[in-house]
């Protein structure tokens, strides 16, 4: 179940990336509201998650899949580009996530 929360955390964390981007600098009232929900409740999950997933792979683990979705994120809202390298460099963080799961 820890590992379950903690990649829910983790698309939370992609959710509250992307909120705060849309808050244009906390200026718009509605994505600073989801910024600020989805980042507690990401925030809880990975202090929930870490009661049985050492620190250090808890984190890498919320940051890499809240980072590589993020990306895609912004990728599919057309707000930047996925060129062969950047995709080749996604696949292979998602790889040590997972790596990180299975050595765990």
């Amino acid at each position: 179940m820890y590992w379950v929360v903690l990649i829910a955390s983790g698309v939370l964390e992609a959710v509250w990336a992307t909120a705060l981007s849309a808050s244009k600098g906390f200026r718009r009232f509605w994505p600073v509201v989801v910024f600020a929900v989805s980042m507690t409740l990401s925030v809880v999950g990975l202090a929930w998650a870490m009661r049985g997933i050492p620190v250090g792979t808890a984190y890498a683990v919320w940051v890499g899949v809240g980072a590589v979705l993020t990306v895609l994120v912004a990728v599919l809202r057309g707000e930047e580009r996925l060129g062969v390298a950047k995709a080749l460099l996604l696949v292979a963080l998602i790889g040590c996530v997972a790596g990180l799961k299975v050595v765990s």
